[in-house]
Order: structure tokens, then sequence, then C-alpha cells
């Protein structure tokens, strides 16, 4: 999903997936680059990345750990992807509300002991943001109330989830697959996206190689999008402005940087 996507599945903008055992697919990362008014969240399943930003955060996200930026009126980061015998997760970019885009930019690591897991019969699920029955994620949304689980189920394994009427909510699947739905349900393979028609309740069950998934929920924003790069406005008057305080400044609104003398930061 991605910038044709943006009415469908308001308030996501775009989820990139990956899976690869090969490093030359994505040793290379992404050195320092710009972003504004959305945040974006990195979770890894198997495999590390290095990150730097320009609030002088500096660490290491591994396996099941989770890395939540909030952009807002501006940060320059990288994220270089290290040599790992398997580079499996996904990046989600979450918009902001028109009223909060030019919010002070945060950065945080979710580390995988923080994460809660809820022991089911046939599953297991991580909460990694907001809510699933009683338990709570160590995030619960700076700007948009989002939910954020990824579900492991084995073969034949249920889920079930209940969900506000009007929400956003949509699937990926990793590996194996499942049905969704009431009755027979919907069948979804691996690697594909299945969004959520309105209702309240998710149900899955899982064929018979069982499904490793992320499920997502959050409320819609139903606000104009002006997307640019990594730059998500809601005016063409706002995107123009990023790009022109990029090329000659101040982008930064809270701090000075320079990628050159930038120094070894903190891990939030």
């Amino acid at each position: 999903m991605g910038y044709g996507d943006t009415a469908d599945f308001d308030p996501f903008l775009l989820l990139d997936a990956f899976d690869s055992t090969n490093p030359s697919d994505y040793v290379k990362g992404f050195p320092w680059h710009p972003h504004r008014g959305i945040e974006t969240i990195t979770y890894l399943i198997e495999g590390s990345v290095a990150h730097g930003d320009s609030l002088g955060n500096h660490g290491v996200i591994g396996s099941g750990d989770c890395q939540w930026m909030t952009a807002g009126s501006g940060i320059i980061h990288q994220e270089m992807p290290q040599e790992a015998p398997r580079m499996l997760g996904a990046q989600l970019w979450l918009n902001l509300p028109a009223q909060e885009k030019m919010a002070d930019p945060a950065y945080g690591d979710i580390l995988e002991k923080d994460i809660p897991v809820v022991r089911e019969d046939g599953g297991e699920i991580r909460v990694l943001s907001g809510r699933y029955k009683d338990v709570y994620g160590p995030v619960q949304g700076r700007h948009i109330q989002a939910v954020y689980l990824d579900v492991k189920l084995s073969p034949g394994g249920g889920f079930l989830m209940d969900t506000p009427p009007g929400d956003t909510v949509f699937c990926y699947l990793f590996s194996g697959d499942a049905r969704f739905g009431e009755g027979a349900g919907h069948a979804v393979e691996a690697r594909r996206a299945a969004l959520m028609d309105s209702g309240d309740r998710l149900r899955a069950v899982a064929g018979p190689n069982g499904v490793r998934m992320i499920v997502l929920s959050a409320p819609p924003l139903g606000e104009p999008i002006a997307w640019g790069g990594p730059i998500v406005m809601n005016t063409q008057e706002e995107l123009e402005l990023a790009f022109r305080e990029i090329e000659a400044g101040p982008f930064i609104k809270t701090h000075s940087f320079s990628p050159e003398t930038q120094g070894e930061g903190r891990r939030p």
C-alpha cells in the first residue's frame, strides 16, 4: 500500500514489507534524509538496523524490536540495515492530524522485552501499541490512537478482536494464509494486505500452514493529503514550503543538526 491508496487506508499512508536472505538487497540502507508530517514505525521480526537522527538519538534495533519515530515539524534520520541471516519486517507510515503536523519530533525504540505477549489456544499476539483485550502495548498513540499487533497462529488457529466501528482495519500476512470474516470467510495469502470493511469485530482463522501477520487499526482522519517523497502535509503550499526549507533552511525547527558533526547521542 502506498501513494494511491491513501483514501482507503486513512490514516495509514504506506506499508513497506521486506523479507530477504541476501544482504546485497538492503545493506545500502537509507542514509540521512528528512521527514515531516508523519510517524514512521519500523518493526523487525528478524534482523537488525542501526539508526541515528537529528535529535541526537543513536542505536540499533534487533529482532523483535520496534522503532517509533514522530517526524512532526521535521527530523533528519538514517536507517542502516546490518547483514543478517534474514531481514524480515515492515515499515509503516502513519499520518498526523493537520493540527499536529508541526508537533515536536520524537524518537523511541521499543525493545522486544517490553512488548507484552498474549498466549491463546492456537496462537500468540504481541501488542506493540494500543490494546488487545485487557493488555496494553508500550505505545498508546502520541497523535493517532493506533492498534498494532503481531499475530502468529498455528494451523487452524483462530483470532478474534473487537474493533471500534468506523476504524480503518487491515492485516498484512508475512507467511502462511488465513480466512477473514464470518462463515467460510475470504482467503488471503502471504505477502498480501487485506483491508476490512466496516464492522465491530475482526475474525481470522489460519490455514494449514499457520499464519504470521500484523494487524493495524486506527480512526481515519478524513483530511486532504499533499504528499511529496518523505514529506506529507495537507496542502500543496505546505509541501512546497517544506522543500524550500530543506534546500535553504530552517527545516529543523527545534534544534540544529549536521550529519558531519553529529555525536554519539543517546538511546531513548
